[in-house]
């Protein structure tokens, strides 16, 4: 892969972490502030994950079909026109639907970029860029709840500017050539589909629990924690500072701890970040009255698992055949989504508790 063409794919995959950064925080204070109750609230914030999974099952076959570029192309335009669709309607089930069409559109474009870069990378550097990957995405979330402020001068100012970038990086894409993935079978029904989903999973299934975990982690931080700290007396501008600490805490680390995965191996290193971060938000647990506190708490724990999504990643690409890639990435999609889709309703849901 053309150092060029890497670059492309890694910044609209930036571009992409910019919008679902700034929806899942924006959406939910706007919300909160309408009155809307926590557990709709949590409910909408779904909806993106929502449609990750009714496309996962479909995209293989049209990308073995026609390749990655008009995968990723018709993924990064459906989310282009979903942004600027939020302005017009202040509805709770047309954003609902607003955030499906763009969580189909995110499927497609992480799915072709992410296929086409663990396709094509060497082993030795795959933990190397894989993270870089990661990285871009973690900058595009960080920056993404920053954009939140602009509400107070113009509800619609948020989603215009996220629409205006996104179209930006879409055009970029033209400047790819496309490719096809390893041809190792025919897929001609879905059938065939769900039977490669059974040995993808036989070869690489722990490597879907990091991409799980992180996904419950992101959404309930980005669509839950937003409605408690604003409950608790912090004020719009603390939140969104308080969620990119995070997103910097992952970005810093972010590519050492793919160099150190390539080197000591991705199962001892996946371990000890899960058990290093659960301390560190265990002690955040009793530090909610300080917003220093809090800061610091978050971006240490986003050094520690910040990653993990990506190590989740090559950590898949490590175990299975590279004609089972595609699925191996379609899983890992699958398996974020549930968490991500498990993590804001039932953050709502205890609230009322």
């Amino acid at each position: 892969m053309k150092r060029l063409h890497f670059w492309i794919l890694v910044s609209i995959v930036a571009i992409s972490g910019f919008s679902q950064g700034m929806l899942l925080p924006l959406i939910s204070i706007i919300f909160e502030q309408d009155g809307v109750s926590a557990t709709l609230n949590g409910l909408n914030a779904t909806a993106l994950y929502i449609g990750i999974l009714i496309i996962s099952p479909f995209m293989e076959p049209p990308l073995r079909k026609f390749g990655y570029k008009p995968i990723i192309v018709t993924g990064g335009l459906i989310v282009v026109i979903a942004l600027a669709f939020f302005p017009l309607w202040k509805s709770f089930w047309f954003w609902f639907f607003l955030r499906l069409c763009i969580g189909i559109g995110d499927n497609a474009l992480h799915f072709g970029t992410q296929t086409w870069i663990t396709s094509v990378t060497p082993k030795a550097q795959r933990g190397r860029n894989i993270s870089i990957y990661g990285l871009f995405f973690g900058i595009g979330f960080a920056v993404g709840p920053l954009m939140t402020p602009l509400m107070k001068y113009n509800e619609a100012l948020p989603f215009i500017v996220s629409a205006a970038l996104c179209f930006i990086a879409w055009l970029l894409l033209f400047f790819l050539h496309n490719d096809f993935p390893e041809q190792a079978v025919e897929l001609t029904s879905f059938r065939d589909t769900a039977g490669r989903f059974g040995r993808t999973l036989k070869y690489s299934w722990v490597a879907l629990l990091p991409p799980l975990g992180y996904g419950f982690l992101e959404a309930s931080l980005n669509g839950s924690f937003p409605i408690y700290a604003l409950r608790i007396g912090i004020d719009v501008t603390s939140v969104s500072i308080l969620l990119a600490s995070f997103a910097f805490g992952g970005i810093i680390f972010q590519l050492p701890l793919g160099i150190i995965s390539d080197k000591y191996g991705r199962k001892i290193i996946i371990k000890l970040l899960l058990l290093l971060g659960s301390f560190s938000f265990f002690v955040a647990s009793f530090l909610e009255n300080t917003t220093l506190g809090l800061t610091i708490c978050l971006f240490i724990a986003g050094m520690l698992v910040g990653s993990t999504f990506s190590m989740g990643i090559s950590f898949m690409t490590d175990l299975t055949p590279k004609s089972l890639l595609p699925t191996g990435n379609i899983l890992c999609g699958i398996a974020f989504s549930i968490g991500s889709l498990l993590g804001p309703y039932l953050g709502g849901y205890l609230f009322n508790f």
